[in-house]
């Protein structure tokens, strides 16, 4: 198991997903930004590694208009050796990166400009990794996308975009998250059944919105979408319901009690953890000794 936190490092000065307005861009923009990005990513992969938390979310604004039409630089040629030496330091502290795309890509939209600009943008975020030389068991994560009415039809628009859209590269990589309101569990099942994706399961969106399967089974039945020398482990997101607020949202700092009940309902099941929690390293900390006390970490 590798607990970790997505994007930002608050103990940190620095941000990885600096950008500036898109009416100002300019290539010496974009290369001062990417240039201080990768700098700051640098600096909270050491940090991690130094505390333990060995899987990490990489932001979406690593390089800004990445995937918009406006950016024609070769940020990818010019930025190589860096996204490699990146890469590099990961492979050898054995870290879990994944990334997560906003919520406007969406492949099942009826809209086909914005199936353009999701596919776009899935090639920008894979070729991240690609360029960090990190093989496919870092992966890139997505929601199912909307219902329209038309769930069934919705879900084949989506497999249709998959098979007939998507590059080999960004495939390799798509895994499809449970969320919590319109795609269940069962939902991202039959979208494995339709496409071979994985499931990046999320307990907290599982709790909003089930079909009442019991947390160990579906654990269980995301885990087993997983093909190890393809995949990896099973990754989670992990978070809990902020307490009096609306339901959904959030929690800001670990509920240490939660978590652990939380391990020992999964015993004996391997996975990576994402704590979707707001103040980030803290709590993933907080989590690392909860684990390592049950014996699920080294």
């Amino acid at each position: 198991m590798k607990i970790g936190y997505p994007c930002i490092n608050e103990s940190l000065d620095c941000s990885s997903s600096r950008t500036f307005r898109l009416a100002s861009y300019s290539e010496e923009r974009l290369i001062s930004s990417v240039e201080q990005n990768l700098a700051c990513l640098r600096r909270i992969l050491e940090y991690n590694v130094q505390h333990g938390m060995l899987f990490f979310r990489l932001t979406s604004g690593l390089v800004p208009f990445a995937s918009h039409q406006v950016n024609t630089y070769n940020w990818q040629e010019h930025f190589q050796p860096t996204f490699k030496s990146l890469g590099d330091y990961i492979k050898s502290h054995n870290m879990r990166i994944s990334m997560h795309p906003d919520q406007f890509v969406v492949l099942n939209s009826p809209n086909e400009q914005t199936v353009r600009n999701s596919i776009a943008e899935l090639v920008y975020q894979g070729s991240v990794l690609d360029l960090m030389g990190l093989d496919t068991t870092a992966k890139l994560q997505i929601h199912g996308g909307g219902a329209y009415g038309d769930k069934p039809t919705a879900l084949n628009r989506f497999a249709d975009v998959y098979h007939t859209q998507l590059p080999e590269a960004v495939k390799a990589r798509l895994c499809v998250e449970n969320d919590d309101r319109t795609y269940s569990l069962q939902d991202c099942l039959v979208l494995h059944e339709l496409t071979g994706m994985p499931i990046i399961f999320d307990n907290f969106h599982h709790e909003c919105n089930s079909n009442g399967e019991p947390m160990r089974e579906a654990v269980q039945l995301a885990s087993q979408t997983w093909q190890p020398d393809r995949d990896g482990i099973l990754m989670m997101d992990y978070s809990s319901q902020a307490p009096g607020e609306r339901k959904g949202k959030h929690v800001q700092n670990i509920q240490e009690q939660l978590f652990h009940d939380f391990l020992a309902e999964t015993e004996g099941l391997d996975m990576d953890l994402m704590l979707e929690i707001k103040d980030k390293e803290a709590s993933a900390l907080k989590a690392i000794e909860i684990a390592r006390s049950m014996g699920r970490l080294k």
